[in-house]
């Protein structure tokens, strides 16, 4: 039982049930790991226990990764109890496990191991539920100006100003500060580091609504060439609103990928099944469940029908 880091810093108590569910039920071994490398060595030792992951989705991608990087995935059936946010926690949702923590260590006791299929990617990635592209995060990249409020000031001079000279203090937004009523005798914002990695973790747990396709308020189309086992489904030449691949599921055991291609325009999407998919372009990013990748101008994913095992509930 692998207990992740973050699990137990947000919400203990959810820790705390679904070890008592799964002591209650089974002999189990508690790792409690501080960081990547102690999470990597208790996976390393588990022999042949079974391992079984409490932690948000992140926890969970970074067990299968190791795994994968292994290459004993298929050889080790997986479990997973979630712990936190709804956001936090999508992806065990979407792949079938209860976001209850009592329901779903009792899917850990009593539930049937499933094979799932993965994609894979030409820098050794890996994606479980999904991949969108681009990632969604392109509009948060634009400069943007920021608001200033004379009642705010930042305890701190702002470089490559006259008043960083004299030591004057920066004038801020008071939703980007601890509160509208900073002295200008405060110390170092230390808090400023905290608040950037709160808005990054924010900005992938948030859902981000597409523009409909024809909305003169929608962004401009990306030109991406995209190949379904060689068969070109968009070129540079027809811009597309975003591009999503799922692994599928392995119900019609026909281990491969669902392709779908939203054109700027409004017309119906293109979709299609492959084994392999290539997407090619201008520098872009793309979402790989929680995880953001690139800017890359190149990458292709493959399915690998099968590759993983995961405990859910019967039916």
């Amino acid at each position: 039982m692998v207990i992740d880091p973050v699990a137990r810093r947000t919400d203990g108590e959810s820790v705390r049930i679904a070890k008592d569910v799964l002591c209650a039920g089974a002999a189990a071994k508690i790792c409690l790991p501080d960081g990547p490398e102690e999470y990597a060595r208790a996976l390393a030792r588990r022999g042949h226990r079974r391992p079984v992951v409490i932690g948000d989705d992140r926890a969970l991608l970074r067990a299968v990764a190791l795994l994968h990087k292994e290459r004993d995935l298929a050889g080790v059936a997986l479990a997973v109890v979630p712990v936190g946010a709804p956001g936090a926690v999508a992806l065990s949702r979407a792949l079938g496990v209860p976001t209850d923590t009592v329901a779903a260590a009792r899917t850990v006791l009593d539930g049937t191991e499933q094979s799932l299929h993965l994609l894979t990617d030409d820098s050794d990635g890996i994606v479980l539920g999904g991949l969108d592209i681009p990632s969604g995060t392109e509009e948060d990249e634009r400069p943007r100006r920021r608001k200033r409020s004379g009642g705010a000031h930042l305890p701190g001079p702002r470089e490559g100003s006259d008043n960083a000279a004299q030591g004057a203090p920066e004038p801020l937004a008071p939703e980007e500060g601890p509160g509208a009523d900073a002295r200008r005798d405060a110390p170092a914002a230390w808090w400023r580091a905290p608040l950037r990695k709160a808005r990054a973790a924010l900005a992938l747990l948030t859902p981000r609504t597409r523009p409909a396709a024809g909305d003169r308020s929608a962004p401009p189309g990306h030109r991406l060439r995209i190949e379904a086992d060689g068969v070109v489904l968009a070129d540079l030449d027809r811009p597309v609103r975003w591009v999503s691949v799922t692994p599928g599921d392995g119900a019609d055991g026909s281990g491969l990928a669902e392709v779908v291609v939203h054109w700027q325009a409004a017309e119906p999407p293109v979709r299609a099944r492959a084994r392999a998919v290539t997407v090619s372009g201008a520098d872009f990013r793309y979402r790989a469940d929680v995880v953001v990748g690139g800017p890359v101008r190149t990458r292709t994913w493959t399915v690998q029908p099968g590759a993983w095992r995961l405990t859910l509930p019967h039916g």
